[in-house]
């Protein structure tokens, strides 16, 4: 069933997400991107915990979209399961980047240094401190749970949609999230 929406010439149905990606023009990436650059900043930001890495990972999550819409593979009938997995393939790759730089910081000598106001202010936001451990914690979860999470926890997919993406069962989704969960919140614990 199609959603009505106003345009400029008055009420008229609105695509499906499916139409758009054939169509495959400016103007229907513009629609793409109107109806879910929202949705994919907040998955990025949930993946990263960091406002400017949400953007850049959204802008670029849009921009590999672009390049590869002949290639993309719809989830029932939404851009938005591919749109997720490709941040969270995003993130992954920015975390391991980040990763890397941080262990080439700490081989510089300390008195060659000096802090930055803003990572003083960032170090202070307890929300931002607690997302990163939770972060943190997901990324030592086995690669099926932590999939599952990024995309049903995370990302708020729907578990059907999830299972599509991940080529399993519903059943085996809500199992790998249990035991997600349990796990996630030993080593959140543990951490305390």
């Amino acid at each position: 069933m199609r959603e009505r929406w106003r345009g400029a010439a008055g009420v008229v149905d609105r695509p499906t997400d499916a139409a758009l990606w054939e169509c495959g023009d400016e103007a229907a990436f513009a629609e793409l991107y109107d109806r879910y650059a929202e949705a994919v900043w907040n998955h990025a930001y949930r993946l990263t915990a960091s406002w400017s890495t949400a953007e850049d990972l959204t802008s670029t999550t849009f921009l590999t979209a672009w390049r590869r819409r002949h290639e993309i593979r719809l989830v029932h009938d939404s851009a938005l399961p591919w749109l997720f997995t490709v941040a969270a393939n995003l993130a992954r790759s920015e975390f391991r980047r980040s990763s890397r730089f941080q262990r080439l910081l700490h081989r510089v000598p300390p008195e060659t240094t000096e802090r930055d106001h803003a990572d003083q202010v960032a170090s202070s936001v307890d929300g931002e401190r607690r997302l990163r451990e939770v972060l943190d914690a997901v990324e030592l979860l086995p690669r099926a749970e932590r999939e599952a999470v990024e995309l049903v926890l995370l990302g708020e997919l729907p578990i059907a949609s999830a299972a599509e993406v991940l080529g399993v069962a519903e059943v085996s989704v809500r199992a790998r999230i249990s035991r997600a969960r349990a796990r996630l919140r030993n080593l959140i614990e543990g951490q305390s």
